[in-house]
């Protein structure tokens, strides 16, 4: 975590992220008012089950809690459809591979409520992705986030975003017009992209043609750490949490690994 006060961050999967985040929301409200810094959002995955209790601890220790979800989209398709997809010709079995995540069947997308209204929008969103949209994770499409957009910002997301997906594959025109789409939806200026930079090829590989992109259509960009755990030396037993939920071993060298070294929220 940054020591800089004027650093927000806008990507944290809590306890409430299941087998995959492990910032305890005491302590993670017990480290961001020791760091000085004045907000901090919730992104769960796909749920926003933990907003109540991120609320009520991030008043007690004085941060703004800012209200979001890291949301999974289908990748093109309407929500009720159950199938995968290929965008290009690469793996899609694994996420972070060189197509659509989840074997195809979803993308990811951050979300942030800027008010009360957006805050509800956000619970509706999330409870209508679950209950029509399901297919291995609560998906939304394109009719939902035009449904709830009002009070919504959001960004490209993480690399399993449709934005970063679509540059990975080489297909610039695809990912411009996915972002000029959230545009219209949400408003020019409720859509930034999101910069991560975990020292991982697969961001490295995207961040030239994403600030191009941002400069075609006018998107800032913001940079966000894609944070799991509060302090550095929490760094083993956040990998050994995702070895229980990949079932591997943490000897095993092909399994998936947060290689961007300790990187607390």
């Amino acid at each position: 975590m940054s020591s800089d006060a004027d650093f927000v961050h806008l990507h944290v999967h809590t306890e409430y992220s299941m087998l995959d985040g492990a910032s305890l929301l005491d302590g993670l409200f017990e480290r961001t008012a020791q760091l000085g810094m004045p907000a901090i959002a919730m992104t769960d995955h796909g749920n926003l089950h933990g907003a109540y209790d991120f609320y009520s601890k991030a008043r007690k220790h004085g941060v703004q809690p800012i209200i979001g979800m890291e949301g999974y989209l289908t990748p093109g398709t309407h929500r009720s459809e159950r199938k995968r997809v290929r965008w290009g010709k690469g793996d899609i079995a694994e996420e972070g591979g060189n197509d659509v995540a989840g074997g195809g069947a979803y993308t990811h997308m951050t979300m942030l409520a800027s008010s009360t209204e957006g805050m509800h929008n956000l619970f509706r969103l999330a409870s209508m992705a679950s209950l029509e949209g399901y297919y291995y994770k609560p998906r939304a499409d394109m009719e939902l986030l035009e449904r709830y957009a009002k009070g919504l910002i959001v960004t490209t997301g993480c690399p399993s975003g449709a934005v970063q997906t679509r540059l990975r594959l080489g297909q610039y025109a695809e990912a411009r017009e996915t972002a000029a789409q959230l545009q219209d939806v949400f408003g020019h200026e409720n859509v930034f992209l999101e910069l991560m930079d975990h020292g991982i090829d697969i961001e490295k590989r995207v961040r030239d043609d994403l600030l191009r992109l941002g400069k075609d259509l006018g998107i800032r960009p913001v940079a966000t750490n894609d944070s799991h755990y509060n302090n550095p030396e929490d760094a083993d037993a956040h990998d050994a949490l995702i070895c229980v939920a990949s079932g591997k071993r943490i000897n095993d060298v092909n399994r998936l690994k947060f290689d961007g070294g300790p990187c607390g929220a």
